[in-house]
């Protein structure tokens, strides 16, 4: 049975995709669920996407009588197989109620931030201006060590005991360590996360130039043809730019 095929059978319908138009497509296309959903059915929206876009999606579910859940997720690949996610969650008291179940499923952290949509994915944004922006600086860091005399391997040993460190550096480094760039999450994912973040900066009048420059790095790299690598590889541009070779490497990046 297909989803659409089941969905009026649902209590809980959770959306993880990549972004606002493929969530758009899902719930409120052609072929839309929310139209499929029994009133009081809720939505769990999992997806990365603009606080705007998460209460517009709220108000469309609540004219059906489905409940939407604003309910970005952290955390990565392998924390959601073991049902370990963060999920910043806002929305109706009700549409927490209803979602309790999946939530308890799908994650460790369970962040109630409010009881209307937007503040979610608000949230989110948050986060991810600061592990796109500590991405980006673990790249710097370790490009600038090699410049240095300072290895990778070397760069590793050492600043992850110290004040310097974040969890994005002790997470993404040995990637670049190991030269291994197979993709846990992708370049291609920053442009439109670090894109969110600088809209609702810019729509709030707020400047936000660390933020702006990690943005320019992620698609330097994907115009390198980069985008699928694992988002360490934001590395190569660094390194090509200095004439530098990172390690499993054949040639100077």
């Amino acid at each position: 049975m297909d989803i659409a095929s089941a969905a009026p059978e649902l209590d809980a319908l959770a959306v993880v995709v990549l972004n606002a138009a493929q969530t758009e497509d899902v719930l409120f296309g052609n072929e839309g669920l929310v139209s499929r959903l029994v009133p009081g059915a809720v939505v769990l929206m999992c997806v990365t996407v603009a606080p705007d876009y998460a209460r517009s999606a709220a108000e469309r579910c609540a004219s059906r009588g489905v409940h939407l859940l604003d309910a970005p997720i952290s955390g990565g690949s392998l924390k959601a197989a073991n049902g370990k996610l963060s999920i910043m969650a806002s929305g109706t008291p009700e549409a927490f109620r209803k979602a309790r179940p999946a939530l308890d499923a799908m994650a460790e952290t369970v962040f109630e931030l409010g009881d209307s949509a937007g503040t979610g994915s608000a949230m989110k944004a948050v986060n991810q201006m600061l592990a796109g922006t500590h991405i980006a600086a673990m790249a710097e860091a370790i490009t600038f060590a090699m410049t240095q005399g300072i290895d990778p391997a070397s760069f590793m040993k050492v600043i992850p005991h110290c004040a310097g460190t974040s969890w994005m550096l002790e997470n993404r480094a040995p990637h670049i360590v190991s030269g291994d760039y197979t993709a846990h999450s992708a370049v291609d994912i920053w442009p439109k996360d670090l894109g969110i973040v600088l809209d609702a900066a810019r729509a709030s009048k707020f400047a936000a130039p660390i933020t702006a420059a990690a943005l320019q790095q992620f698609l330097a790299a994907s115009g390198m043809g980069l985008g699928r690598e694992d988002d360490a590889a934001v590395a190569k541009v660094y390194a090509r730019n200095a004439g530098l070779k990172l390690p499993g490497t054949d040639t100077q990046s």
